[in-house]
């Protein structure tokens, strides 16, 4: 067993279990000079003198719950056995020196010098009423000085190991804090992205299937073009949630490719325009190169926008328009339906709130409201500078799921 499992294996004992094991310890230390013979010329030892030495002993038991009082106690015993007794001597003051190694590990400033100072008066009578030999008072100085010292080393490790397992704990509880709020974006980002793909796939299905049966009537040509859009646009949300789903379970064949940007922007008109209402997309000022992550949240603020447009408004025309401004870009989606309020069933209205979260994230902002002539308009307006898109990139998947 090495030193580390060893001190853990000790600092997890019972603390009475151990004092117990030392004072017993010690006992059967201070016991070998009761079981030799003594020189000649001095009387054999007796029971008084061996229940006088096991009372310096004893108290050793509560040498952590007070011990200034087990030092005082042990002082007086050895005392008494010295003035009162001609008992046997003991090579060592195993009992005074653990006791004042106790005093310097747990007691306050204060007790613990006191305790010292005691000790180091009480050396010269003691050594006096043995062997008067200067060696001897020097040696007892040496060892109950290296008793306070290491009594003061063991209080500042077990100081410096209480707060490095503090900082432990604290950092264990941070991590675990920042975890669970990881979870949480991450949960509110696969709500995002869950919302965005069927609201917009159904949505598109419904006005395709509704104008489907007046079609076959009147034009079966756009009837067949309703249903070619009912079945891709199905088609791509499958294809989209078995990715969302095959990455959730980490499955290595799920396929994966980069979120859809700008570039899949006519794409997703196009599904909307076919068959539904008219929509047009403009683009002003100079294009630019942008971040993966920034084009992904455009497309979905689009694509958030456009089904409301459709499944909410009824819209007939719906404009989609991006601007490239310095610093910064504003994207503005408005149609002619029958405005906020104006839903054709019941919503959550997790659709705008997502919105705002995709704009906020990118440190931006994002406004819905009635349009300037009527009907609806959704605004979003998102700096592009590197810094943001640093933010940005922890917050924000760049593959599509």
């Amino acid at each position: 067993m090495d030193e580390g499992r060893l001190t853990a294996r000790l600092r997890s004992a019972n603390p009475w279990a151990v004092d117990i094991g030392l004072t017993l310890l010690v006992q059967a230390a201070m016991t070998i000079p009761f079981l030799t013979e003594r020189p000649t010329g001095l009387r054999p030892a007796t029971s008084a003198d061996y229940a006088l030495m096991t009372l310096m002993v004893l108290p050793l038991v509560w040498r952590r719950r007070a011990p200034v009082t087990v030092m005082l106690a042990v002082l007086t015993a050895g005392s008494l056995y010295k003035l009162t007794l001609d008992g046997p001597g003991q090579p060592l003051p195993y009992s005074g020196l653990i006791a004042l190694y106790t005093v310097a590990a747990l007691s306050p400033v204060r007790q613990r010098l006191g305790m010292a100072a005691l000790t180091a008066a009480l050396i010269a009578p003691s050594v006096a009423l043995n062997t008067q030999d200067t060696r001897e008072m020097l040696f007892s100085f040496f060892v109950f000085g290296a008793a306070y010292a290491l009594g003061r080393l063991t209080h500042t490790r077990q100081a410096y190991t209480a707060a490095v397992e503090d900082r432990a704990a604290q950092l264990e509880r941070a991590n675990r804090i920042e975890a669970e709020q990881a979870a949480a974006r991450e949960r509110a980002r696969i709500a995002r992205e869950m919302h965005d793909i069927l609201s917009h796939a159904v949505s598109i299905m419904i006005v395709q299937a509704e104008a489907g049966p007046l079609a076959v009537r009147a034009a079966p040509e756009r009837a067949e073009a309703a249903f070619d859009a009912i079945s891709e646009t199905g088609r791509d949300a499958m294809v989209q949630l078995r990715r969302m789903l095959g990455v959730l379970r980490e499955a290595p064949e799920s396929p994966r490719r980069p979120q859809p940007g700008l570039a899949e922007l006519p794409e997703l008109i196009g599904r909307v325009a076919s068959g539904g209402p008219s929509v047009t997309y403009e683009t002003t000022g100079e294009p630019r190169a942008l971040p993966p992550d920034l084009e992904t949240t455009l497309y979905r603020i689009t694509q958030e926008a456009l089904t409301n447009a459709v499944k909410h408004a009824r819209a007939d025309a719906i404009s989609v328009q991006l601007a490239y401004d310095d610093g910064e870009l504003a994207l503005t989606v408005t149609d002619d339906g029958r405005g906020p309020g104006a839903a054709s069933g019941p919503g959550t209205g997790h659709g705008l709130i997502g919105i705002s979260e995709r704009a906020a994230a990118h440190g931006g902002t994002a406004w819905s409201g009635a349009g300037p002539d009527g009907g609806f308009q959704v605004r979003a307006r998102l700096p592009h500078t590197a810094t943001n898109t640093r933010k940005t990139a922890a917050l924000l998947m760049k593959t599509e799921v």
